[in-house]
């Protein structure tokens, strides 16, 4: 599935011909509770109606997705995308600023779904000194706990080349929060697209949305690219609390060295990963960010001695 606009659905036929469709009724994918029961990168089975439309009869089975909390429903889920070779999370460091509480919410759900993720810090020719040296811790924490770590600029086309390079095959998900060169970035990526645009708002320094819609795009090399609608926040879905540390590849790996199997990495003692944070292996903002996560669970705060 190519695209979705609201109730109808862009599906790419076997001879490459794109076909408006409908789902059949209440059509939902075994396993999966969303707002959106079909989801950009689906694989679906459909039939050509008299008037050339097209009605989904059937999703094929998920080898994962990207999912968030519906903006409506508190309790309800919407799937980004399907079938994913890879995310790009696009960051900035200003206008707007990507908090890193945001970043490891969207890193957190995709490491849920086994989709690798690489952080894109696009807008680098616009950093200051004191933006460079933040750059840097940045690229330090990310890459040490496993993750890919690009830095491009749409605007002059630096480090493109080797962003175009990761996207040659499969089918990737290019997603961030509006304002942060998403839109700019595919139409540098794809000559002729021409996605619309906008500037970030003066007064609250925050990005506009300009794609309403999740879609697909061919590449020129090949594969697709996804594109999402800028997302305000990530809600943990379908996450359990026994099981968020694992979802953290720095903490998983310290593991076996805590004192407790099932370690929590919150007050435990002998707990390896607490004291690679006060070593300084393990960045304090992961491990912050990771327990305002787990305080979600359990309905309120943390106030850790280790951070006051």
């Amino acid at each position: 599935m190519l695209r979705t606009t609201g109730s109808w659905y862009d599906v790419q036929g076997p001879g490459g011909e794109v076909v408006s469709c409908r789902p059949a009724g209440k059509l939902r994918l075994k396993g999966y509770r969303s707002t959106n029961p079909v989801a950009v990168g689906d694989q679906v089975d459909f039939e050509v109606e008299d008037d050339g439309t097209g009605v989904i009869r059937r999703i094929e089975a998920r080898k994962n997705c990207i999912v968030r909390k519906s903006v409506n429903l508190s309790h309800e889920s919407h799937v980004v995308a399907a079938n994913l070779d890879r995310a790009f999370l696009v960051v900035t460091l200003s206008a707007p600023r990507t908090s890193t509480g945001f970043m490891d919410r969207f890193l957190v759900t995709a490491e849920a779904y086994g989709i690798p993720t690489t952080v894109v810090l696009n807008k680098i020719d616009a950093l200051g000194a004191e933006e460079r040296t933040q750059t840097e811790v940045l690229a330090s924490v990310y890459r040490d706990a496993g993750y890919g770590w690009l830095e491009v600029s749409a605007h002059t086309g630096e480090g493109l080349d080797e962003l175009r390079a990761e996207l040659a095959m499969g089918i990737h998900v290019l997603s961030g929060h509006s304002g942060v060169g998403k839109s700019t970035l595919i139409n540098e990526l794809i000559p002729g697209l021409k996605l619309r645009t906008a500037e970030v708002s003066e007064s609250h320094h925050k990005g506009r949305h300009t794609t309403t819609f999740a879609e697909m795009h061919a590449l020129p090399d090949g594969g697709f690219l996804v594109d999402t609608p800028g997302i305000k926040g990530f809600g943990l879905v379908t996450l359990e609390r026994d099981t968020l540390n694992h979802h953290f590849p720095e903490f998983f790996r310290r593991l076996p060295e805590c004192k407790f199997h099932n370690c929590m990495h919150h007050k435990e003692p002998g707990c390896a990963v607490i004291q690679a944070v006060k070593e300084g292996d393990v960045a304090e903002s992961r491990h912050r960010n990771y327990l305002e996560m787990l305080a979600e669970f359990d309905g309120g705060p943390y106030r850790d001695a280790l951070y006051r």
